[in-house]
């Protein structure tokens, strides 16, 4: 049996999301038996990546209860800055961090976990450009691949993935 069966993913979607840290997540938790919702403002939007790859909203934000799932994952690019602005997914990622469980995020995705409200004492990376906005929020930044914090899981960037998606797999499987 694989490691995530019976698990499920909230992959958070919108406008301008970095590709790579979108996808290649997505498929590492399907790759261990996870089932992955993508979720955007609108269900049944396309939301096209920075280099063209699209990704179709399954469900809207507003239908999505965090206690239904084990883990989210926020990809880079310009997305967070948007997706930081809706209440709904700062409430989401507020009730998944309230509960412990893998919150995971790359590059920019920083942003959301900033404005969540929930970095201030986490050790945490992310691209080095919002290594400030980070820090600012309370966190203790490291120029690291990956950086393990409890339930929060960060990287910098496209490079990292790799340990990035085995670090996440690995605390999803320990729920």
């Amino acid at each position: 049996m694989l490691r995530l069966t019976g698990k499920k993913v909230i992959a958070l979607v919108d406008e301008e999301f970095e590709d790579l840290e979108l996808w290649y997540p997505i498929y590492r938790v399907r790759e261990e038996g996870a089932e992955v919702h993508l979720v955007g403002l609108e269900k049944g939007k396309k939301y096209i990546g920075k280099y063209g790859v699209p990704a179709e909203a399954e469900y809207s934000y507003e239908e999505i209860n965090a206690s239904d799932y084990e883990g989210i994952l926020v990809p880079g690019g310009w997305a967070p800055d948007k997706l930081r602005r809706y209440s709904k997914v700062l409430d989401i990622i507020k009730d998944l961090h309230a509960a412990k469980k893998p919150i995971g995020q790359i590059c920019h995705a920083g942003w959301v976990l900033i404005s969540a409200g929930i970095l201030q004492g986490v050790t945490v990376t992310s691209t080095p450009g919002i290594r400030d906005d980070m820090e600012n929020a309370g966190a203790t930044w490291k120029d690291e691949a990956v950086v393990v914090d409890g339930h929060i899981i960060s990287a910098r960037r496209p490079p990292d993935l790799p340990p990035y998606g085995k670090a996440f797999v690995d605390a999803l499987a320990k729920l």
